[in-house]
């Protein structure tokens, strides 16, 4: 195959994947090997878990310690294993439905916790594998097969949300921004404590073309018109008029939830 990130980091004959052509996961998922080898990790500490979802058809094509879970419980199963080996870095991949409808809950609780997960949302604002549903992250007006007239909700920011929670690491990127987004995840495993990467991706099958998003091209040249830099809006707030802002949401340093466990381990032992 001559290409050793492949050959190191994913199974092999478990490719090509199934994704939909111009689905912006496999984007994600090459920009999380590469962070993982960025940060020097050995393969064999390196546990990886998801719930269900297109998202989460990424573990089963990376040669990692792989663990997929049921709908919305990714992080649940995460704490645990967290938990019971601290010494992993786990990191987990869920879509935006499987981690803001049915896994909301969690959500919201690892973060508060700050337990030292990694967590990247593969964001495509549409529950693709299940037939095109809205999810928690569509578009006000945006539809879906359970939307046929349009999504009337809210979206939720996910970065915003988990920033809001207590994550203490959050940020956020797209699928076009790529080396942002490889950066932000590298940033991420690098962080002691909860840290959410919200990847901004393309659903040119179910999305795109139930609203109208013209091909796969078009979605990404979207993303590259409507996305502005956090820095870039905080030095020329006219730049971000319209657009949403990618970057670091909140980088801070808070006592880590299985460092404080073992605390009690040992006060107990005493």
């Amino acid at each position: 195959m001559n290409n050793p990130l492949v050959e190191n980091y994913f199974r092999v004959d478990k490719l090509p994947h199934i994704w939909c052509p111009g689905c912006g996961h496999g984007i994600i998922m090459s920009a999380i090997a590469r962070a993982i080898e960025k940060s020097g990790l050995d393969k064999d500490k390196v546990c990886i878990v998801s719930g269900i979802g297109c998202s989460s058809r990424a573990p089963g094509y990376m040669d990692f310690n792989t663990l997929h879970t049921t709908h919305g419980r990714a992080l649940a199963f995460a704490t645990g294993v967290k938990l019971a080996n601290p010494e992993l870095e786990v990191i987990v991949i869920a879509g935006d439905g499987d981690l803001s409808a049915i896994g909301g809950n969690h959500l919201i609780h690892a973060a508060r916790r700050n337990i030292n997960l990694t967590t990247i949302c593969f964001n495509n604002n549409i529950y693709g594998m299940t037939g095109g549903q809205y999810s928690p992250t569509t578009a006000t007006g945006d539809k879906g097969t359970t939307a046929p007239y349009g999504n009337i909700d809210r979206p939720f920011d996910i970065t915003q949300l988990a920033a809001g929670a207590g994550a203490t690491y959050a940020a956020k990127a797209t699928v076009y921004h790529v080396n942002q987004l490889q950066k932000y995840i590298e940033a991420a495993i690098g962080h002691k404590g909860f840290s959410m990467v919200e990847a901004v991706s393309v659903c040119p099958t179910y999305y795109g073309r139930k609203n109208k998003k013209g091909s796969a091209v078009d979605m990404m040249n979207w993303l590259k018109d409507s996305f502005v830099d956090m820095k870039i809006a905080e030095k020329m707030p006219e730049k971000a008029v319209g657009k949403f802002v990618m970057g670091e949401y909140v980088n801070k340093v808070e006592p880590e939830y299985t460092e404080l466990y073992d605390q009690v381990i040992e006060r107990l032992k005493g």
